[in-house]
C-alpha cells in the first residue's frame, strides 16, 4: 500500500517581497546618486592639477640667467582671464611669457599638454584648434565666475623653488621676488548655483580645494 508524501513548499509573502523592492530601491537611489557628475568639483579638481602642473615646470624649467637681469619675468605662471573673443568665457592658460604677449611669439611658450602634446594648455579661443578646449571653463564646466584673490592681475607665478607670486598688476615684475604670496589665498569659482574655492599655501604653493 502506498502512502501519499506532503510536499511543503517555501514561499515569499507578499510583505517580504514589497519589504526586499523598497530595500532595492533604496539601495539603487544612494547608488546612482553616487555616480552623478558635479562638474563644479571637477572643474576645481582640474585647476588645482594644473596649478600643480605649472610649479612643476617652474620648478624643472629654472629660468635663472645670470646674463639676463631680468629673467624672473619668465617663470612659468598660470592666467585666469576672459577669453579673448569677448564671448564671455572664463578661460586660463599656462606660458612663460616674458613681454605679456597675447600671441605665440619668441618670448612666450605656452605649456605643452602632456596627454596631447598637439595642443597646448591654453582654453582661449584665439589659439583655435591649437588649444585645450577644457581649460575654456565656461564651455566646459559652466562657470560664470571667477574670484582670484591670490592675484589682482589674473596670474599665479612660481619660482625655481616653488613658491607662489602674485603679479599684482605690475606684470612684468621689476625685481627677482617681487610680490611674493605671504599668506593663504583663495581662488572661487561659481556656476551660478554652488561654488568651489581653491587655496594656495605661501611659501610651499601648497594647494587644495573644499
Amino acid at each position: 500500500m502506498k502512502t501519499s508524501k506532503t510536499i511543503t513548499r517555501k514561499a515569499f509573502t507578499m510583505l517580504e517581497l514589497v519589504f526586499v523592492i523598497v530595500i532595492v530601491g533604496i539601495l539603487s537611489y544612494f547608488v546612482s546618486a553616487s555616480f552623478q557628475r558635479n562638474t563644479i568639483i571637477e572643474a576645481a579638481d582640474q585647476i588645482v592639477s594644473h596649478i600643480r602642473y605649472t610649479q612643476h615646470l617652474a620648478m624643472m624649467d629654472n629660468k635663472f640667467d645670470a646674463n639676463d637681469a631680468t629673467y624672473y619675468r619668465e617663470r612659468w605662471h598660470i592666467h585666469f582671464s576672459a577669453d579673448s573673443s569677448a564671448n564671455g568665457n572664463l578661460v586660463y592658460w599656462i606660458i612663460s611669457d616674458k613681454n605679456q604677449n597675447a600671441a605665440l611669439g619668441d618670448t612666450a611658450e605656452y605649456a605643452k599638454d602632456p596627454l596631447n602634446t598637439a595642443i597646448v594648455l591654453s582654453g582661449d579661443s584665439s589659439l583655435g584648434n591649437n588649444r585645450n578646449q577644457n581649460l575654456d571653463l565656461t564651455r566646459k564646466y559652466g562657470i560664470t565666475t571667477i574670484t582670484n584673490n591670490c592675484s589682482a592681475g589674473g596670474r599665479i607665478f612660481f619660482d625655481e623653488i616653488g613658491r607662489p607670486y602674485d603679479d599684482n598688476t605690475s606684470f612684468p615684475a621689476t625685481a627677482p621676488h617681487q610680490n611674493l604670496i605671504t599668506a593663504r589665498c583663495t581662488i572661487v569659482i561659481t556656476d551660478g548655483t554652488q561654488n568651489r574655492t581653491i587655496e594656495i599655501s605661501p611659501e610651499t604653493g601648497y594647494v587644495r580645494h573644499f
